[in-house]
């Protein structure tokens, strides 16, 4: 860490919007929230959109009526004087409008930045989250975790409630949990949170960030200004190295995570026990016992680090023990986050659809023993030699499904060919009954069915939420003897 910082420039407050010309490049959620804060401020707000479809031209309805001009079906072109850009968070940085924004010397922001500019004086500190996965089971469990410290606190950002409607709303909060993403990060450059932490850095959304490198440098963002802890993952260097890269309040320390026993500064586990060698009078020679392992929900490896970097992000915050074991006691992880969905002749069935890249598979693989994997969909540019010679012996067998199948297929011939492989040559969203079918095929008592693709789902299903629900539903299907791959 590179000692004492200040932001980059000083960022305008709330009343130096009023008067502005803003575009709002985005008719999302996240989009329309910042363009109403805009508004109400006195920002003259256009909302541009490449889109023109049903679900967009009723949403711009819904803003013209508050005084927000829309522009559907042109996201390129920038409108005549606009002074700054609000962009959503999947707009690419090479898109046709910031190009054109870059060469009138317009600020292109995200959603992140103006709440940030927009918080008032007395406004909650940001812990804040980030990491190729486990971002949004982290932040729900530092939200239990302060919750029951007793702290008036929320889940926002990039886990789906708009953090500008949360900093503006009449409700008073001791301190947020934030998730951000990359892309968020990306336009934030001001954010400066109380403390924050990097889970682990893998490739994935390349074709967004342009490099590695770039992916890396946008997450590494969220410790620039800390004061208290900047906490990253003992087990992955790039974490430690963006700590070291980072631009901190003179002061705050670096706060490590492992599954092992713990080194000074850091909090890991002993002999079945969540402990903190960071947050203790002498932490040379004393640690203290937060929580069990049996208190994490569900007690796999990358769950429990989940755990440790939210226990320490509450305890940089000054959060006592017990609440840290009465808040993971309470934690129930969100659906398709390697749940267990039944038991089936003694099989288990677990659904991680969440699992949409090859790090989060990496994970959930290694959490089981053994297992018949179905997996497949949209590889997004991913390959998946390293992921498959890791997983090899524990695997039962494989089944898989979607688009870039033959990728999955290709390496396992590669690094486990003994292992039996069905491959479904169908997309349709039928074809996931198909697949349980044939995992329930290969498995024996004692065995993991796992649905854990390493792909994004949209080559089948709307999202992974969907794709979650489809396995689901197939496995209910074959507990009550009513397969639908059977009945066909």
């Amino acid at each position: 860490m590179t000692g004492p910082t200040t932001p980059p420039t000083t960022p305008p407050t709330a009343g130096e919007f009023a008067g502005r010309r803003i575009t709002v490049a985005g008719l999302g959620v996240s989009g329309a929230s910042a363009a109403r804060a805009l508004v109400r401020r006195g920002a003259e707000v256009t909302v541009v959109d490449g889109g023109d479809g049903e679900r967009q031209r009723a949403a711009a309805a819904e803003l013209e009526r508050e005084g927000i001009a829309v522009r559907l079906g042109d996201g390129a072109t920038l409108p005549e004087g606009t002074e700054l850009v609000v962009t959503s968070p999947g707009w690419k940085p090479d898109s046709p409008l910031f190009t054109a924004a870059a060469r009138a010397g317009v600020e292109v922001v995200g959603d992140v930045e103006i709440a940030w500019r927009l918080r008032p004086e007395d406004a909650a500190p940001w812990l804040a989250v980030t990491g190729t996965n486990g971002k949004t089971t982290t932040v729900r469990m530092l939200a239990s975790i302060l919750t029951a410290a007793g702290l008036r606190t929320t889940a926002v950002g990039n886990i789906g409630t708009p953090i500008v409607d949360v900093v503006l709303g009449e409700e008073r909060y001791d301190v947020l949990a934030v998730e951000l993403s990359s892309y968020q990060l990306h336009w934030a450059p001001s954010v400066r949170p109380h403390s924050a932490a990097v889970l682990n850095v893998a490739p994935d959304h390349l074709d967004w960030h342009g490099s590695m490198e770039a992916y890396a440098a946008d997450k590494g963002r969220i410790y620039e200004g800390n004061r208290v802890a900047c906490v990253y993952n003992a087990a992955d260097p790039v974490t430690e190295e963006l700590v070291r890269r980072a631009d901190v309040v003179e002061g705050c320390r670096a706060i490590g995570f492992t599954l092992g026993a713990p080194a000074p500064s850091q909090l890991g586990v002993v002999e079945g026990v969540l402990v903190d060698r960071a947050f203790v009078e002498n932490r040379y020679s004393h640690a203290q016992e937060l929580a069990e392992v049996a208190d994490v929900d569900p007690p796999a490896p990358h769950n429990i680090a989940n755990a440790l970097a939210a226990a320490a992000l509450a305890r940089a915050f000054g959060v006592e023990p017990r609440a840290v074991r009465d808040g993971l006691r309470a934690f129930r992880p969100d659906p398709h986050r390697i749940e267990h969905v039944a038991d089936v002749d003694g099989v288990r069935y677990v659904d991680d659809s969440k699992a949409t890249n090859t790090h989060a598979a990496e994970a959930s693989l290694g959490a089981y023993d053994p297992v018949v994997w179905i997996a497949g969909g949209l590889a997004k540019g991913a390959t998946f030699d390293e992921l498959v010679a890791k997983a090899a012996k524990r695997l039962r067998g494989a089944v898989l499904i979607g688009a870039d199948r033959a990728l999955i297929r290709e390496a396992l011939a590669r690094h486990a060919p003994d292992v039996p492989v069905v491959d479904l040559d169908r997309t349709d969203t039928g074809a996931m009954a198909a697949a349980v079918h044939e995992a329930a095929r290969l498995a024996r008592p004692g065995d993991t069915v796992l649905m854990a693709p390493a792909c994004a789902s949209m080559d089948m299903f709307t999202n992974y939420h969907a794709r979650g629900e489809a396995f689901a539903a197939a496995v209910r299907d074959l507990a009550s003897g009513r397969s639908a791959a059977q009945e066909r």
